[in-house]
């Protein structure tokens, strides 16, 4: 972006969209508060895409997105993606055509009326610095993976500072090795060029991809007759590894 324009972006974005922004997060958190016993319910999910979407708008950011069709309504999937951004979560909430939850870590719950809103949804906040805590969270999201309910992780952990994606984290394929699921794999590509790690800034008119991938069977990676937890611990990590290249893979579109 040439320099410019830099201060005509910087007046659009705090005195324009930030301020419509913030107030459409604090009225769909109030939205959500509201239609708790219909949390699960499409009609609140698409109020839900509307706010995400209105991120798109306001952001003027040139959207591409790829095998949508790959998801089967009625069906649960644990959908793993890349992290590059903060805006990673506005891209997948507002395209992805199914009822689903986060896991997302607990420092969000502290977050003003977002915290409040995503608990209301009924995300699951995760407490990574507490194993214990972490395995209760990971057994409180099974319990919403029914009726076509599905759960959404960043297994990374983290945002990648670089674009590149880090190694996975094992909580969200164990929900799908105990509980018999697809895992879907979601590459995001651009996000990290719209709104880099650290800033709250957007960079208008940038291109941002999504591609869902086809969902993967875990099952071919088990032999039925190991028991023994190494052996066990390495089918899982091979899983965990194919599933994490077919992201990397789905970034070169």
């Amino acid at each position: 972006m040439k320099k410019i324009l830099i201060p005509f972006v910087f007046i659009y974005e705090f005195f324009f969209a930030l301020p419509i922004l913030l107030s459409l997060t604090v009225f769909t958190a109030i939205f959500t508060v509201c239609t708790i016993p219909w949390k699960n319910s499409e009609f609140v999910h698409k109020e839900q895409q509307l706010w995400s979407r209105m991120f798109y708008w306001l952001t003027f950011t040139k959207r591409e997105f790829e095998g949508l069709e790959n998801i089967r309504p009625g069906q649960s999937y644990v959908f793993v993606s890349n992290h590059q951004s903060l805006f990673d979560v506005w891209v997948i909430y507002g395209r992805l055509p199914v009822v689903f939850k986060w896991i997302m870590k607990k420092e969000l719950r502290k977050v003003p009326f977002v915290g409040t809103g995503c608990a209301a949804a009924g995300h699951i906040f995760i407490d990574r610095s507490h194993p214990k805590a972490a395995v209760e969270s990971l057994e409180r999201a099974k319990k919403i993976l029914v009726n076509g309910v599905s759960l959404v992780i960043f297994p990374e952990g983290t945002r990648s500072k670089t674009g590149e994606v880090q190694a996975f984290k094992r909580g969200a394929f164990q929900i799908a090795f105990d509980m018999n699921l697809p895992v879907v794999p979601i590459s995001l590509s651009g996000c990290n060029n719209l709104m880099p790690k650290g800033g709250w800034l957007f960079r208008p008119f940038t291109k941002i991809k999504m591609k869902v991938g086809e969902p993967i069977d875990l099952k071919p990676f088990f032999n039925e007759e190991a028991t023994d937890g190494p052996t066990v611990k390495q089918q899982q990590l091979e899983a965990m590894e194919y599933v994490r290249n077919k992201v990397i893979e789905g970034k070169e579109w």
